[in-house]
Order: structure tokens, then sequence, then C-alpha cells
């Protein structure tokens, strides 16, 4: 080997040398306030973020408290992935506040709302107390249609690539992995569900109404007088007389909601009760997003037979 050669190889010996000692870069930390964005966050980032959410499926997310370890994590979050919607306003504010970390503040880079990329149902025409627990921009419960999480999927895609550059082309190809499997998911869901189409349900919150848009089910009674108003006897029996005239199929509740008025409901109109996972970890099938919705449907076809 002449010293040309040498002199080159020496070089690349070097090169590959400085790049096996450089430390990898920390995984993204990245606080999501619901079960379904950290399990989004997750499909789209893999090893290349460290996600924990603040809430989990058996929870209210209207109603958490902001614990101590949950200030701490989101003072080391660089990303903070929320419904928004005012969802959290009860719990978020002052997580924000008491964390002291300017990153995942409104407005930065590192807070992401996913409801800034999704069309709105239910936005009121006014705002008045006496309406129940009524948002000003409308029904925030959007990850019950799955057309928005492919939606969200797209921009959270994105401000992963702004936040975390090195690896922008990864998320790229794990966001169109994604789609690919998304889309080919809803493809299946909406031919399984059609039969679904037009029935008449109960609810007891508003809170499936884009489930129920998208799969075209019609709601003919709402278990709460007003939204986050618990339903007392009168009103369930006024519900009862009302579906005597007006049957329905079935009524529903998230897995998060006590069961006993949708059982005394489905008992005395002779209806099945039917509890949907809601979120990632709302039941044993519900372990991912996928999961989510193969149960969802499962479960209202089974109840619909």
């Amino acid at each position: 080997m002449n010293d040309a050669s040498k002199k080159i190889c020496f070089t690349l010996l070097c090169a590959v040398l400085a790049l096996a000692t450089q430390p990898a870069r920390a995984a993204l930390n990245v606080l999501a306030c619901e079960p379904e964005w950290a399990a989004l966050t997750t499909e789209l980032g893999g090893a290349h973020i460290n996600v924990t959410s603040a809430t989990n499926a058996l929870q209210d997310p209207h109603q958490i408290q902001a614990r101590p370890s949950l200030i701490a994590r989101a003072r080391n979050a660089e990303l903070l992935v929320c419904t928004g919607m005012e969802l959290e306003v009860g719990w978020l504010p002052i997580l924000l506040q008491q964390s002291g970390n300017p990153k995942i503040a409104p407005g930065q880079p590192g807070n992401f709302a996913a409801g800034d990329f999704v069309p709105h149902l239910e936005v009121p025409n006014r705002l008045d107390r006496s309406d129940g627990d009524v948002h000003a921009q409308g029904n925030p419960h959007i990850q019950t249609d799955p057309h928005n999480i492919a939606r969200v999927a797209a921009a959270l895609s994105q401000r992963l690539r702004e936040l975390d550059p090195p690896n922008a082309t990864l998320y790229q190809q794990r966001y169109q992995e994604f789609a690919t499997h998304w889309n080919a998911a809803m493809q299946k869901w909406e031919q399984q569900a059609a039969p679904l189409k037009g029935m008449a349900i109960v609810e007891h919150h508003k809170n499936l109404e884009y489930l129920l848009h998208w799969l075209g089910l019609r709601v003919v009674g709402t278990l709460e007088p007003k939204p986050g108003v618990e339903p007392s006897a009168a009103h369930l029996a006024e519900l009862l007389a009302q579906l005597q005239r007006q049957p329905a199929r079935m009524v529903l509740r998230a897995a998060y909601q006590d069961e006993r008025a949708s059982q005394w409901l489905a008992e005395h109109a002779q209806i099945p009760a039917v509890v949907l996972p809601f979120t990632v970890g709302g039941d044993a099938r519900a372990q991912d997003l996928f999961g989510v919705f193969d149960d969802t449907v499962q479960r209202l076809l089974e109840a619909a037979k």
C-alpha cells in the first residue's frame, strides 16, 4: 500500500471513529394530554421519541389533577400534544403555569393542539352556563372519527420534523407507512359498519358525536339532560317514555363513564348497553389506535344483531 492509500485509509478510519464516538441524540420528550395522542405520536416517532400520557382511558379528560409528578413531566417535555378546543381547560393552564416550561407554552412550536387541524362539530351559537358543559370551539372529542386521526397525523408528523430535523426523513417514512395502513383500515371499517347507517341510538354524554357522524348513526336521546350534568331519575323516566314512542337499538357509553344509568335504561327499554373503548386502553382489545376502531365497530355490530 503506497503512502497516498495509507493516508486515505487513515482519514476514513478517523471519520468512522468520530461518528462512532459522537453521543446519540436523546429521544424527544413528548407529553400527550390523552392516550389517543400518545399512541399516535408513538406511531409517528417510534424509538426517536419518549412519550407519556397525562390521562388514561378510564379517566374523564375534563377532570384531571395537575399532580406534582405530572408537573415534572411537563417541565421536561419538548412537545405537548393535546386536543385543545377547551377539553383540558380545567387543568392544562395550571399545568403549564406550574411547569414553567417555555418550550410548550401556547403559541410555541412545542405546543400542538390536534383540534386545530380538523373540522369542528356542534359549535354553539351562544355560550350560556345554563346549557351545561358547552365548549366555545365545538365538541372536542374529535378522536372518535378515524378521518380526524388521519388529519392530525399529517400535521403532527410535520411538527416532529420541525422540532427534530436530524430525524426528519425517518419521521416522514413512519408517517407514510402509518397513513397507508390507516387508509386501508378506514375502508375496512366503513365497509363493515355500513349496516349501522341510520340506526337510532341513545348516548350517555355528547362525547361520541364524531363517531356517530362518521358512521351515520342517529341520536334519539341522551342520558345526561345537559352536557356534564348527571342523569336524574326523573330524566331517565322521561327518556324511557320517549323511547316507547321513538325506539332506539342500543345505548352507548364510553369506558370511563358510570354504567348505572345506561344499564337501567337498557334493562327497562330492553335494548343492549354498549361500552365503547373511546380511546386507547379503553378495553383489552383497544391497545392501539387500530384496536380502538376494530373493537368499536365490532361492538356496535354485535349490539345491532
